[in-house]
């Protein structure tokens, strides 16, 4: 009895070693990359002088310096908690590496302690860390935050605390979360990086849900140095900032000065970038690429244009199918819709054949279903599922028909009208109708000229089986509202994709979401298989596994048809000032423009 308590003891102390041991960096699946003396990221120009300045445009306003707040969701300033342009005013507990799908390394937490089964995690806080005003960062800095934004801030920063059971000081440096069984694997990742730490000795309570213009206090690498609300704010390099030198942050801040400036349309943008008002401009239009970079500075070399492949999922793009409507719970009709759209017409007529079609939701990727059957693993979570997901889905065979580019192609109509006479529909007096007479009409509802344009070839293509699809342009707020409301038959919108799919999934595709108004559940999608396959990836251990359950996720929407899936493109393109320069090395999710640098400077 006694040698049995004392193995326990030893196993406990063993365990509790074990335990302490603390790591430089956290990720979703498997092992960092980088070991924990690395010196770098691996696509930034670790040599880089600083200075200069550059001047970034975007579409909007602001009246608000706040962007943790609900008021500040559409008004917020641009580049004071921004993925884009940079965290430049706020930071989080860990930094993530854009080379790898899913890695945090240490920033405010210098180290970190988490176990196999993820039940906690320590941060352990780099005693280097300080505030702007030269205040050090406690760890009661980040209970007050996670506190603060769980009362007082927007979504998703106050659904952080969500899956904790306990959040508690260890010592004076540190903070452990403790979960519950409302967290999944993913939640340690987004408390680290994904989670702004605020000073608390700075900031107000009582009037933090109110817009201000106060000029705030954080610990990133730029301090504010100047606002006219609306249109521009500036950010200065902060000489003193405490984590110049640290690993996860070399090569990045490099400019003395970053200037955000305001337009009403991007028309003016681009005008002002062609000016050289603007120093930086992200292209999305083909047909713009091709034909709207022939003036003089593009001629002088004054400005370069810019093209990489990242290495990332292609996401979807497509017409989505309002579900919750009773017309569009037929799946086989909306098998038959989708095989009426014709890309390659679209692909010719409108954009230069400059787009690929989109044939899966991870498409580019080996997360992808497209050309790999299901494996062992899939099947195995899948279940009685499997009679949901089409065989040649299923065999990693489907691919959307290729048309001949004539926007009737005789071939393509007939399959489509095949599965329209399945889902119980005919075509009588030269209307689709159902079994009842009723004709098959419903309203597309777009927000640009952009998305009209599609619209108008969809309903083209439509017409001629005889199906009537009326098309509704809404102001940008109508459209925000009714999107929200899913007050739509039928919408255009974008899913994006990542190496790391998680809790995205649930917004985009759960029934625990498909009637809360604000998700971006559009198709409405109620199924409880669904469910099982992204709770399958949020709770997957190893790569292979996690692979799989996308894989299966992927399958189960593209059997289902709820979008129909339009175009990408296999390229990103930026045009920018000639003296803007950036690394060599594209990272994996392409361009990152907090390692660009102003050549003046070297």
């Amino acid at each position: 009895m006694i040698l049995t308590a004392l193995a326990a003891c030893t196993i406990g102390l063993y365990a509790a070693s074990v335990e302490a041991a603390p790591v430089h960096g956290i990720a979703m699946h498997g092992e960092p990359a980088l070991p924990a003396d690395y010196t770098h990221f691996p696509y930034v120009n670790p040599a880089v002088k600083k200075g200069g300045r550059i001047a970034y445009g975007v579409v909007g306003t602001f009246d608000n310096l706040n962007p943790f707040i609900l008021k500040s969701m559409r008004t917020t300033a641009r580049g004071m908690w921004d993925p884009e342009f940079g965290n430049l005013v706020y930071e989080s507990l860990m930094q993530r590496s854009r080379d790898e799908a899913f890695t945090m390394y240490g920033l405010l937490a210098e180290t970190v302690v988490m176990d196999d089964d993820r039940t906690f995690i320590q941060f352990n806080l780099n005693p280097k860390a300080r505030w702007a005003d030269g205040e050090k960062v406690t760890a009661d800095d980040v209970i007050f935050s996670f506190e603060l934004l769980r009362d007082k801030g927007r979504t998703p920063f106050n659904r952080r605390l969500d899956g904790v059971e306990k959040m508690e000081k260890v010592g004076e440096n540190s903070v452990r979360f403790t979960f519950n069984d409302k967290a999944d694997r993913e939640t340690p990742l987004l408390i680290a990086g994904y989670s702004p730490i605020l000073p608390k000795h700075a900031i107000d309570v009582e009037t933090f849900d109110r817009t201000s213009l106060s000029l705030p206090v954080g610990s990133g690498p730029y301090q504010v140095k100047a606002v006219r609300p609306g249109e521009r704010i500036v950010y200065e390099r902060n000489p003193d900032y405490w984590a110049k030198d640290l690993p996860s942050k070399v090569g990045f801040d490099n400019y003395d000065e970053i200037s955000v400036e305001y337009f009403l349309q991007d028309n003016s943008l681009f005008e002002a970038f062609k000016k050289g008002e603007i120093d930086l401009y992200q292209e999305g239009s083909p047909t713009k690429w091709v034909r709207n970079y022939s003036f003089p500075a593009i001629a002088s070399g004054d400005i370069v244009k810019d093209a990489v492949s990242p290495k990332t999922p292609s996401g979807m793009f497509g017409f989505v199918f309002n579900t919750r409507r009773p017309v569009f719970q037929n799946k086989e009709l909306r098998k038959a819709l989708t095989l009426v759209f014709d890309f390659e017409w679209v692909n010719r007529s409108l954009f230069e054949n400059a787009y690929k079609r989109t044939q899966s939701f991870w498409q580019n990727s080996d997360l992808s279903s497209m050309g790999v059957p299901a494996d062992d693993r899939e099947r195995a979570v899948a279940g009685a599922a499997l009679e949901k997901i089409e065989p040649d889905i299923l065999a990693g065979t489907h691919l959307l028909p290729t048309t001949d580019g004539s926007g009737r192609d005789r071939k393509v109509l007939r399959l489509a009208m095949d599965s329209f006479i399945e889902a119980g529909y005919a075509i009588k007096g030269g209307q689709m109708v159902d079994a009842n007479g009723t004709p098959l009409t419903f309203e597309i509802m777009t927000q640009n000229a952009d998305q009209e344009k599609l619209a108008l070839a969809y309903q083209r293509f439509l017409a001629a089986l005889g199906v009537k699809a009326g098309i509704r342009r809404v102001d940008d707020s109508q459209y925000q509202s009714r999107s929200q409301t899913f007050d739509y038959d039928v919408i255009i919108k974008s899913f994006p994709s990542s190496l790391s799919p998680g809790r995205d999934q649930i917004s985009y595709w759960s029934s625990t979401t498909s009637d809360f108004p604000g998700s971006s559940n559009f198709a409405g999608v109620a199924d409880l298989d669904v469910d099982r396959f992204i709770d399958a990836m949020l709770n997957a251990r190893s790569a292979e596994d996690f692979r799989s359950a996308v894989r299966l996720h992927d399958r189960m929407l593209l059997s289902g048809y709820y979008v129909v899936p339009l175009y990408h493109l296999g390229e990103q393109w930026v045009a920018h000032s000639k003296r803007i320069q950036r690394p060599e090395k594209t990272p994996l999710y392409g361009f990152q423009f907090p390692v660009w640098w102003d050549a003046r400077a070297q």
